[in-house]
């Protein structure tokens, strides 16, 4: 079985993450911090973006796996990994704000009602409501 949507979410997750982990080294190199954050508050929130991403992708990505394979996702689920991803985007570069800026919030709000949903579906088409 062929999982296109979870396929092409998890590739955007791998570039994605490979994006912020450039982030993270650039800043890295610019500051001369080898290990850690060095208290420099640029790359506590950078790596704090990438940890935010990684604790939720898997969540996602397991729900739209699983979805997916009921035959209940169509392309409603593309779009919603299509909007999480750009979610986590806009988080990432909120995050470089020193203050909680809006697209740092919408991001937040997006990961959250993309987790909430996913979550609801599986549980419906779990019950057989779907």
């Amino acid at each position: 079985m062929i999982l296109p949507v979870t396929l092409c979410t998890a590739a955007a997750m791998a570039v994605l993450t490979i994006w912020l982990m450039v982030r993270i080294g650039k800043l890295r190199g610019q500051e001369k911090i080898l290990h850690g954050d060095g208290g420099n508050p640029g790359l506590i929130r950078r790596m704090r973006a990438q940890l935010n991403f990684v604790e939720s992708a898997p969540f996602v990505l397991a729900l739209a796996a699983g979805i997916e394979i009921t035959g209940k996702g169509g392309q409603w689920l593309a779009y919603v990994a299509g909007i999480y991803i750009l979610g986590r985007v806009a988080h990432a570069i909120g995050m470089d704000a020193e203050t909680a800026a809006k697209t740092r919030v919408a991001g937040v709000v997006i990961t959250l009602l993309t987790l909430l949903g996913l979550a609801i579906v599986a549980v419906l088409i779990a019950a057989g409501v779907m």
